[in-house]
């Protein structure tokens, strides 16, 4: 599922977790999962005549808690990726696919997700492909004779 969140819908969402944080007086956590040709209808917590098991993303589903009514940007990974981390249109900046070690998506005064919730106390990782450009500085693991 590729879902677009814009702006407006960010805010709304790390507001409405830090109010339901300071209820429970803990900071929920929060896992986005952005899985490419995946359909609504592929889960089984959605969808109980589902030819795909998915045990483990039920019970996430069930004890979590799930927005469903979102929309992508783009039809393939870099743009919607991106928007999904800056909440702004890609289209005002590009909208093709960013080859794997190709020039950053992200400009320096991209205010991301992962930052919005570094500063309210969260620790944030990125596990997977993102296709949105690398100017990472490689630390290279030395080799074993």
């Amino acid at each position: 599922m590729i879902y677009y969140l814009n702006r407006f819908s960010v805010f709304v969402i790390i507001l409405f977790l830090g109010l339901f944080s300071k209820i429970q007086g803990q900071q929920p956590n929060i896992v986005i999962i952005y899985a490419d040709d995946m359909g609504y209808g592929d889960l089984n917590a959605q969808n109980p005549d589902s030819k795909i098991l998915t045990p483990n993303l039920d019970r996430l589903a069930a004890e979590g808690m799930r927005f469903s009514d979102a929309h992508s940007s783009s039809g393939i990974c870099s743009p919607s990726r991106y928007a999904l981390l800056t909440g702004t249109y890609h289209w005002r900046r590009q909208h093709g696919i960013i080859d794997s070690f190709g020039g950053p998506f992200f400009d320096q005064t991209d205010v991301t997700l992962p930052q919005v919730l570094k500063n309210n106390g969260y620790q944030t990782a990125c596990i997977g492909k993102w296709h949105l450009g690398w100017n990472w500085n490689l630390k290279m693991i030395p080799q074993v004779k």
